[in-house]
């Protein structure tokens, strides 16, 4: 399979529709990667695999080891990898935790939770020859500091912040945005004012992509579902149905039978 490039994306803006997944292992990372333009190691694992109420508490060291999985398994998906929380605070320390994540990975560019306030950081990393995801809109990262996860832009002073911040980023170099929880009015406003492809999470259908959690999108973690989340599958409730079988079958003695038995 031809490994996708980031020329490849932004040649899709405006033609195709770009299908972005997050992955945590190389066993799930080998599943998506036949149908996902875009494989996103996401800082989402901190909760759906580390089983936090929240994404603050993961490391660099961590998100490499799981990226590392990741990318084993990643043949033809372009890989992503979030900067997690405090290794972006000044642009001297995202370059130099960016070159530590681009080294040991080999992944395909990092992303960045920010707005007008990272273009200096992300202009660094360009010149750096460190490829950028821009994260403007709803911002997991800041979810203490507002108050939880709430839907960013809904006033039209709002909006045009996040706008600014799209262009903002743009300019210093972002290779695509990624636009988190906000009106699907705006969704359209920011896509349609970028020369870059946008990637949407709960920001509507005129996204140039469109990217979710997998542990959400297949029913894996059940603790909430937000609004903009389609299920595909019920995951949890086959995983537990396939268990109960498996123990029954155990304690029944059902399981191993001859068939599962090695004979002299």
């Amino acid at each position: 399979m031809k490994k996708i490039k980031i020329d490849d994306l932004i040649a899709k803006k405006n033609r195709e529709k770009i299908v972005m997944i997050t992955a945590y292992d190389a066993l799930f990372a080998r599943l998506f990667d036949e149908f996902a333009d875009m494989i996103l190691v996401g800082d989402s694992l901190n909760m759906s695999f580390g089983g936090s109420s929240e994404t603050l508490g993961i490391s660099v060291d961590e998100m490499i080891y799981h990226t590392k999985a990741v990318q084993r398994a990643t043949k033809r998906a372009f890989l992503v990898v979030d900067m997690p929380f405090g290794s972006v605070i000044t642009p001297k320390i995202a370059l130099k935790n960016a070159v530590k994540i681009y080294k040991n990975t080999f992944c395909d560019a990092i992303k960045i939770e920010g707005g007008k306030e990272m273009a200096d950081t992300i202009k660094l990393l360009n010149q750096n020859g460190i490829a950028v995801i821009a994260h403007i809109g709803l911002k997991p990262q800041l979810s203490r500091q507002e108050g939880g996860y709430k839907v960013a832009g809904r006033d039209e002073n709002a909006a045009q912040s996040i706008i600014e911040d799209a262009l903002a980023l743009e300019k210093a170099g972002a290779k695509m945005v990624l636009i988190e929880g906000v009106p699907s009015e705006l969704g359209k406003r920011v896509t349609q004012a970028l020369k870059v492809p946008t990637i949407g999470i709960g920001a509507g259908a005129d996204c140039d992509g469109q990217v979710l959690v997998w542990s959400d999108a297949f029913g894996f973690y059940d603790e909430f579902k937000p609004k903009f989340v389609k299920r595909y599958m019920q995951g949890a409730e086959m995983v537990r149905e396939a268990m109960k079988n498996y123990a029954d079958d155990v304690r029944s003695v059902k399981f191993p039978s001859a068939e599962y038995e090695y004979s002299k």
